[in-house]
């Protein structure tokens, strides 16, 4: 029996691999997508009632659509602003359980925070007025003042009227970076202080591409995971809300202190020599001549430097110093040339200690002990601040120089987490905090490992900080009933993270309790829902760290006072 011939097998079907914009997009939840657009546009809408308006709108003043911002059309966009910061923040918070489920990756994040931060690109800022300031002090050489000098007061115009009456004779406490920046904005857009803010706003972007290029690498090199880091970051209410929302130049010394950060870790070799730390100290600097604190920085890539350099601890430190404050000089002094000023801002730096709130742990200390004082003696409040002031001081410096000394037997890595460490010290030990200070230091802690107690504090923090001001800028912190109801809120949200439906309102919620309390989750746990009532454990806060569940995907690159208090 003679064998049957071949027979040609059918090729296998083609596959399309032609990914769906949903694939690229890292295919992000659509709750939390559509639940945080919904939000922002809410805010968006309410912000021009309710947010920091013109004191002269050219739009809206005499308009049919006047009435939102007085009376009852003031009070409804107040609510729509403050209900759209609620949606926000449980948006926030569906995200967080994704992420934390290992079912939501790092491109999805990033895609989730950009459709939420769109909208806010174009209405007026939302709990705050610095961007009127900036505005002003870009102005001030315009009409040949020095910024450094003199504040907007002396100026004509709609330009300054719109600055807060408290920052009206105070000179610009920017460094000469961002003067520059601003004075082109000024130049630009003249008395148009509509046109003055989106432009504002989008000179700022460059410091979220910088800090969306930065997270990948720098969560790489300390620890973390992708995709937290980039919900801590960039999804984080304040970034969105306050960050971009309100306009604040803090995004631009950020995203310089992430790139610096990564380039300083990096081994860059340029004609066969290592000068990885050397873009680093000229990027941080270039942060620096933005706001001062980023100077915190340039000690630790100094270490960085000289670890990578041959001969005794001394002769490389020696070297390293030197090079670096070579560096530093010469890039501060192109900056400040360029600009057109002097080093008048070092004096205003003490601007923001003129603000007084309880924020800042020294002032607040001081402000405590003057209470209790009070009852007893009647006596002034500022010695009581001064003194506060000058322990928090110390204190600072303390932490500083332990963190630094400490990390000269440290790894490249474990530097950087030291740097932040001392950047968010500084926050929350100077004499004025204003919510944007903190990201100082998370920008650099958030691409470490964080434990589940520690992103709850991130949730319950994050809310507190944008609701310090009402929305159109004005100081909130001493309404009592005000604050609790949003500390209560901004509490359950914490909860809410790894507890969905803590307070049993689902439908047989009751029912459920002793499963989800059961071994399913088992000992040292927490469940957190990823959706529905799906549930996957995480580590409970006693864990140091949260694992790797999954291969999450990850980004390779960037994606296309009260207002007296500000100013900061």
């Amino acid at each position: 029996m003679s064998p049957s011939p071949p027979v040609d097998e059918p090729a296998p079907p083609r596959v399309d691999v032609a990914r769906t914009w949903h694939d690229r997009l890292g295919r992000p939840s659509r709750g939390p997508l559509l639940l945080g657009f919904v939000a922002s546009v809410m805010m968006l809408l309410g912000s021009f009632g309710a947010g920091g308006v013109l004191v002269r709108d050219p739009i809206l003043t005499n308009s049919p659509l006047g009435f939102w911002r007085y009376g009852h059309g003031y009070q409804l966009a107040a609510i729509l602003v403050y209900a759209g910061v609620g949606l926000m923040l449980w948006a926030w918070v569906r995200l967080g359980r994704e992420v934390l489920a290992g079912r939501t990756g790092g491109r999805a994040v990033l895609t989730t925070s950009l459709v939420w931060t769109f909208p806010l690109l174009f209405g007026p800022p939302l709990f705050t007025r610095d961007v009127y300031s900036y505005l002003a002090q870009g102005a001030l050489p315009l009409f040949g003042f020095d910024p450094y000098a003199v504040g907007p007061e002396v100026m004509p115009g709609v330009v300054a009227e719109n600055v807060h009456y408290f920052w009206q004779n105070t000179p610009a406490p920017y460094g000469p970076l961002f003067i520059l920046i601003a004075k082109g904005v000024a130049a630009l857009v003249g008395e148009d202080m509509i046109l003055g803010v989106l432009l504002m706003r989008l000179v700022l972007l460059p410091g979220l591409v910088m800090l969306v290029w930065a997270i990948p690498e720098l969560t790489r090199r300390l620890g973390g995971r992708v995709p937290v880091a980039l919900w801590v970051l960039v999804a984080n209410p304040v970034m969105v809300i306050l960050m971009i929302g309100g306009g604040h130049n803090d995004l631009l010394v950020i995203g310089l202190l992430a790139v610096g950060a990564v380039l300083a870790l990096r081994r860059v070799e340029i004609a066969g020599r290592d000068v990885g730390p050397a873009l680093g100290i000229v990027l941080v600097t270039l942060g620096m001549a933005i706001k001062a604190t980023a100077g915190v920085a340039l000690p630790f890539l100094v270490l960085i430097w000289a670890k990578r350099l041959r001969g005794s601890l001394l002769a490389r430190l020696a070297k390293a110093i030197t090079a670096g404050v070579a560096l530093f000089a010469v890039t501060f002094a192109a900056c400040t040339l360029a600009a057109g000023v002097n080093l008048g801002w070092l004096p205003a730096l003490s601007a923001p200690s003129m603000i007084v709130n309880w924020m800042s742990l020294p002032t607040g200390i001081g402000e405590l002990f003057h209470t209790l004082t009070s009852v007893l003696f009647p006596v002034p409040k500022q010695p009581f601040i001064n003194v506060a002031r000058a322990v928090g001081a110390l204190v600072l410096v303390v932490i500083a120089v332990k963190q630094w000394l400490a990390a000269r037997d440290s790894d490249d890595a474990d530097i950087v987490r030291r740097t932040g460490v001392v950047l968010l010290a500084v926050a929350l030990l100077s004499p004025a905090l204003l919510p944007w200070y903190v990201s100082w230091g998370v920008t650099l802690l958030a691409a470490t490992a964080l434990s589940l107690r520690w992103l709850q504090l991130i949730v319950f923090a994050s809310p507190m900080l944008v609701i310090t001001y009402y929305p159109n800028g004005e100081d909130a912190l001493y309404n009592p009933p005000y604050l609790l109801l949003c500390a209560a809120l901004s509490l359950l949200a914490a909860i809410s993270l790894a507890r969905p439906d803590p307070l049993r309102l689902a439908a047989g919620a009751r029912d459920r309790r002793d499963d989800d309390a059961g071994p399913a989750a088992g000992p040292g746990t927490a469940a957190v829902a990823a959706s529905g009532s799906t549930l996957t454990a995480v580590p409970s806060p006693e864990e140091p760290a949260l694992p790797e569940p999954v291969p999450v995907e990850e980004p390779t690159g960037p994606a296309a006072a009260g207002a007296q208090q500000h100013a900061g």
